[in-house]
């Protein structure tokens, strides 16, 4: 009875914790479903051995956990960057920490407290995501490739609409391809401004094409 319960507590930590990841993988996160189930999966798991490690006559049974806490914060440390005058990870981090919960309330049985933390994470992750773009209430990083053949008419064409959304320009990359030059660069805005941007350097005539991409580094 005990390895069913043990291997039944093991797998619904890797299918919670799968579930989570598939909506990081869906948005192309660095943690995507293989982290997040083996994350929950070594969460459930140590909480498990703790229990059994403490024995019977020890009170503390909590010692393990509170070191899985620990090391969650680390790992969720090291996906945290600063570049780009900008933070990003913050939420890749927060959601490792939340899975690991999930997967220590596996390991102790607690599967309904489990099931909804997991239905939470989703749609905070999800939900609230989309309506804050929708709302217009977040800023979130796009990258922006402007071509043509006047380089530098494309820089000054650049320059003049961000100026005139009181943006400043930085990190632009420049590099040409036959007659096409492509200048890059990355602007961290909400879903009106990027609108009203992408309107006005199409409008330009030395910018004979404009493309907007995801920006990887994205939360």
């Amino acid at each position: 009875n005990f390895m069913n319960g043990a291997i039944g507590r093991l797998l619904l930590a890797c299918l919670l914790g799968g579930l989570v990841g598939l909506e990081r993988e869906t948005k192309r996160k660095a943690a995507g479903v293989r982290t997040n189930m083996l994350i929950a999966l070594g969460c459930a798991f140590f909480t498990m051995l703790s229990i059994v490690l403490a024995g019977d006559g020890t009170a503390d049974k909590s010692r393990v956990a509170s070191n899985i806490v620990q090391g969650i914060g680390f790992l969720g440390a090291g996906l945290i960057l600063h570049n780009r005058n900008r933070i990003s990870g913050m939420t890749s981090a927060a959601s490792i920490f939340a899975v690991a919960s999930v997967g220590m309330a596996c390991g102790a049985g607690l599967y309904v407290p489990a099931g909804a933390a997991t239905l939470i994470i989703i749609l905070a992750l999800e939900l609230v995501g989309f309506m804050e773009q929708r709302l217009n209430l977040k800023m979130f990083p796009q990258v922006y490739e402007a071509r043509g053949e006047d380089a530098t008419q494309m820089m000054v064409s650049i320059l003049d609409a961000m100026d005139r959304e009181k943006e400043r320009l930085t990190g632009v990359d420049q590099d040409k391809i036959g007659d096409v030059t492509r200048l890059s660069f990355v602007l961290s805005a909400t879903k009106t401004q990027h609108t009203r941007l992408r309107e006005t350097l199409k409008a330009e005539p030395s910018i004979q094409k404009l493309l907007t991409f995801h920006d990887p580094e994205e939360e």
